[in-house]
């Protein structure tokens, strides 16, 4: 009984291995390529928005250069600090922050294995939210500071080779030590849904058209999201089985808005009343998006 009940859970694991271990290769190399040879030139085009007097349109190239940048958040702080510190506008920061949060390139790349819909949807939301984090910092907090960054300071810069296929090879190396347990683990989380969670419980669960899939997604996404490239298996198998696509997009968004990694450097910074401010925020912002894109898929 155990033995056979093994090979049917290494059948489900081996068969999404197989489907979606190129997607997280290539996204990592994607993301070694950018962090090692385009990192600062990101940050240096960012940079260079404080020049521009853009008003609220400087959202949106700090929303999209935000996705593009590959630092984690505890990277990413120590530079929306030297941003600050050198007057640039706090809307700009937030919403550069925001999408730094919830999307990468090598995240991004991943998402294509949830098909071209769902990759869409994902890189959409990520930088709407980028955009409304930014809006409501300009509106709310316009007259007092929105981020507290004294004393942060940059982190120290492991690409240094001065051979630039070994400093590529050695960042690739890292970011396949940091993500390759979590990878394997939710292949095994997904084996184990697939085998044992009947399909239609799925649709149940995360495919009602009353909004209670959108906000059961929204709820698990804060204690199940640990790793971007973790999720992916398991999203592809909710996807097959009934998710709608506004649930997963419910789950891509609280999911590592509230990571607990990205949640501890956001309290250095943001301190306990905007902490809660930003909580309420991601909550009411992946209901919405996701109900919003269950009704644009129902009605379309």
């Amino acid at each position: 009984m155990i033995k056979r009940e093994a090979i049917y859970l290494w059948f489900y694991f081996d068969i999404q291995f197989r489907q979606i271990v190129w997607y997280w290769i290539l996204g990592m190399a994607l993301g070694s390529l950018i962090s090692v040879f385009g990192k600062q030139k990101i940050h240096d085009l960012f940079a260079a928005l404080q020049k521009k007097r853009l008003g609220v349109l400087g959202l949106i190239p700090a929303s999209l250069l935000g996705i593009a940048s590959p630092l984690c958040m505890y990277g990413t702080i120590p530079i929306a600090a030297s941003f600050a510190e050198k007057g640039m506008e706090e809307d700009w920061i937030a919403a550069f922050c925001m999408t730094s949060i919830l999307l990468n390139p090598q995240l991004l790349f991943y998402s294509a294995a949830l098909g071209p819909a769902a990759l869409l949807i994902r890189f959409a939301s990520c930088f709407v939210c980028g955009i409304a984090t930014g809006l409501c910092v300009r509106v709310f907090f316009k007259a007092k500071k929105f981020f507290n960054f004294s004393g942060m300071w940059e982190t120290s810069n492991h690409d240094t080779d001065p051979n630039p296929v070994l400093r590529f090879l050695k960042n690739f190396g890292r970011n396949i030590k940091a993500t390759a347990l979590y990878f394997l683990a939710g292949i095994a989380l997904s084996a184990l849904f697939q085998r044992y969670v009947p399909p239609e419980a799925f649709g149940k669960l995360f495919g009602s058209d009353n909004g209670f899939g959108v906000l059961m997604a929204a709820t698990i996404g804060v204690p199940l999201y640990v790793c971007g490239g973790g999720t992916i298996p398991l999203l592809q198998t909710w996807l097959w089985n009934g998710m709608s696509m506004g649930s997963a997009a419910s789950f891509m968004t609280t999911g590592p808005a509230t990571k607990i990694t990205n949640l501890g450097a956001l309290k250095i910074v943001l301190g306990i009343k905007h902490f809660v401010f930003y909580w309420i925020f991601v909550i009411l912002f992946a209901l919405l998006t996701g109900l919003a894109i269950d009704y644009v898929f129902r009605i379309g």
